[in-house]
């Protein structure tokens, strides 16, 4: 049993870079057709202050033999259970665009298991709350690579080679329909600190859609805006990794879960 659950967080967890004993501990949640490796960069300029852990997702690559998941819950549930609930480590939360989601009923679960995270960044990413009617996930692979095209999150020479398209399509697929087909449950307010980021020219967040977000906590509610769109963050890593660092210094040891 207890070699099963190590397989199970060893296949939903990425450690990059070692940390030093007692740091704080972030869990990184990527965005639709993302993968843990999209972290890499942030757990380099964290390491060794910070011990950043990487979700990989069902369906892509080490477990692209994998089908992917096809819904927010499912994926925040493989994410609680691949977790270690004997680790008292304090644990914060990142999720970009659909890792906000994700890391958002995660955080629920986390909450009514009573191991609330330290603090939740979400980042690219309207509160949850907010009602959007989107079917991209119904249209065909152009309509659907033209989006993510659009949105530069994806490196273009990756979209131009049709055997790596035939493995990412359905992946981004089933994570588009995971986002489109989402639907808000009220519930007890988060407990925790919310920090929200976003991109001061994201297409697909606006400025009230992200405050929208300080709806969810009962903690303490930050908006920080970065130049940039979607994926603000690849530019804007230096000031997005300072204020993680802040944030965990000035939060300094707190009751949280772990991985």
């Amino acid at each position: 049993m207890a070699e099963r659950s190590r397989a199970g967080r060893q296949s939903w967890l990425r450690t990059f870079h070692q940390s030093t004993p007692g740091a704080p501990r972030l869990l990184c949640l990527p965005h639709a057709g993302g993968s843990a490796s999209f972290y890499f960069p942030v757990s380099k300029a964290l390491a060794p202050d910070v011990d950043v852990r990487a979700v990989q997702y069902p369906g892509r690559q080490d477990r692209h033999e994998e089908p992917p998941a096809r819904s927010i819950r499912e994926l925040a549930d493989g994410v609680f259970h691949a977790l270690d609930d004997r680790d008292d480590t304090p644990l914060a939360l990142f999720g970009h665009s659909m890792g906000a989601m994700v890391g958002f009923e995660l955080a629920r679960l986390l909450q009514a298991a009573g191991r609330p995270p330290a603090v939740f960044f979400a980042s690219a990413r309207r509160g949850p709350s907010v009602v959007r009617t989107e079917t991209l996930h119904r249209g065909d692979d152009a309509e659907l690579l033209a989006e993510v095209t659009k949105l530069d999150g994806t490196d273009a020479a990756l979209l131009q080679d049709e055997e790596l398209l035939r493995m990412i399509l359905p992946v981004l697929r089933a994570d588009y329909h995971a986002v489109e087909t989402y639907r808000y449950t009220p519930g007890p307010r988060l407990t925790c600190p919310l920090v929200v980021m976003t991109g001061d020219d994201d297409p697909r967040v606006s400025h009230d859609e992200a405050r929208a977000w300080a709806e969810e906590t009962d903690g303490a509610f930050e908006l920080r805006a970065y130049p940039g769109g979607h994926f603000y963050l690849t530019a804007q890593q230096e000031a997005v990794v300072a204020e993680i660092r802040t944030t965990l210094r000035r939060l300094g040891p707190t009751a949280g879960a772990a991985a």
